[in-house]
């Protein structure tokens, strides 16, 4: 399929216009740009469940400005080698822009790190501290460090807590870095806090990390595969398109299909597309909004992006869905390896870890990117402009069609297709 041109300059404001209220829609449409309700997958018991019909008021909602503090602490067995201020400097300020920009401005991590160490009762070693770390050995860490930091900290204060060791004590592993749930809440100051997040990390620390195990504490699951012995590859469902997938992906901007979970995306900015009739519209770039520069087809500056569709959905079953979305090189996904709809089974009933979200490769040949990808097949997973690429076992199509000036794509889904 040839690549198609810009449309004359008349039909880029009228676009523009449009933009500006909602997406385009044209032809024989039954795509529902402000009722989500069809396409919103029940959330269910899983953990970190994808349905977002209903929010699990378990979880703080990441709205507004949400406080955190930061607690380190020390062992009898080490002296740090590194400040607080140090370690501190290694997750902030860079995790609060990755949710500011993900969040198009509508939450703000504020943290709120002790100037000191804090000295636990016990070696490092005593707390066997590991990646499947033992429910009695995590009950005790827990344990002393609440007893030590709650003469330090008003717990009541925060709604999210990061408890960070000493990176240099013997028996910290950093691989033990981990969101750490409470079934009955330690009641603090007046406040029960159900989930804590252990940080063991090295200094400096994997890039993104404290950003990820953040996402947990709000409902996010891992996308991640875990290879049964510990070998293999990891990034299988995901690669590097979302942050809770890896940490070091060349995209790691969450999903739209996230961003609607937290409560981002307003309800017009979800297109929920059912029925058998092509629907075509405008799908804004996913990074598109305060703060974040874009540039439109011709290499100027965007304008009038931000308030668009940035998801489209098509329901495939009672606990599944496919979304759509544009990717690029922008705000959190500037390192990007390629651009354009990217396309991605979820499954509402899939446990954390257990593939709720698996992006689909319209590229299934090829590979991208091999020198940085953290999984090089899916790399070049979007379709690109000019494509059609109709996605195996589901018959929904989906037909890159255009770029408007300012950057954003058109695009043309067919939900079933026809014998």
């Amino acid at each position: 399929m040839s690549v198609p041109k810009l449309r004359s300059t008349a039909a880029v404001f009228t676009t523009m216009s449009a933009l500006a209220a909602t997406s385009i829609l044209t032809g024989p449409s039954v795509a529902e740009p402000f009722s989500t309700a069809p396409c919103a997958l029940h959330r269910t018991e899983a953990h970190h469940s994808e349905g977002l019909d209903t929010w699990n008021t378990a979880y703080a909602r990441p709205t507004g400005t949400v406080d955190a503090v930061l607690v380190f602490l020390s062992f009898p067995d080490a002296a740090p080698r590194t400040s607080p201020a140090q370690l501190t400097a290694d997750h902030f300020p860079v995790t609060s822009r990755f949710f500011a920009q993900a969040s198009y401005g509508r939450f703000a991590l504020r943290p709120h790190p002790l100037p000191r160490w804090l000295r636990m009762p016990r070696p490092s070693t005593a707390y066997a501290m590991r990646r499947d770390w033992s429910a009695e050995d995590r009950a005790a860490y827990l344990r002393d460090a609440f007893a030590v930091a709650d003469k330090q900290v008003d717990f009541s204060r925060y709604r999210v807590v990061y408890l960070v060791a000493d990176p240099d004590a013997p028996g910290v592993d950093s691989d033990a870095t981990k969101v750490v749930n409470l079934d009955t809440p330690l009641h603090v100051d007046g406040t029960g806090i159900r989930r804590v997040v252990t940080v063991f990390e090295k200094h400096p620390p994997d890039r993104l990390v404290l950003a990820h195990e953040t996402g947990h504490v709000f409902d996010l699951p891992d996308l991640y595969h875990r290879p049964v012995d510990g070998k293999g590859d990891w990034d299988t469902y995901v690669g590097d398109w979302d942050l809770m997938g890896s940490q070091f992906g060349l995209a790691p901007d969450l999903f739209a299909w996230h961003k609607w979970k937290l409560g981002w995306l307003d309800p017009r900015q979800v297109v929920c597309v059912h029925g058998t009739a092509p629907t075509r519209l405008t799908l804004e770039p996913l990074a598109a909004g305060p703060g974040v520069a874009l540039r439109g087809t011709g290499g100027a500056p965007a304008f009038g992006l931000g308030h668009g569709a940035k998801l489209a959905v098509v329901r495939t079953g009672p606990d599944s869905a496919l979304a759509f979305e544009a990717r690029g090189t922008a705000g959190n996904d500037r390192a990007s390896c390629r651009q354009g709809i990217l396309v991605y089974r979820v499954r509402g009933g899939a446990e954390s870890g257990g593939g709720p979200v698996e992006v689909v490769d319209a590229h299934p040949h090829t590979e991208a990117c091999w020198e940085n990808s953290v999984y090089p097949p899916l790399a070049d997973a979007p379709v690109s402009l000019g494509e059609s690429f109709t996605v195996p076992g589901e018959g929904v199509k989906v037909e890159v069609e255009d770029r408007t000036a300012s950057g954003a794509w058109t695009v043309r889904i067919t939900p079933a297709l026809s014998d």
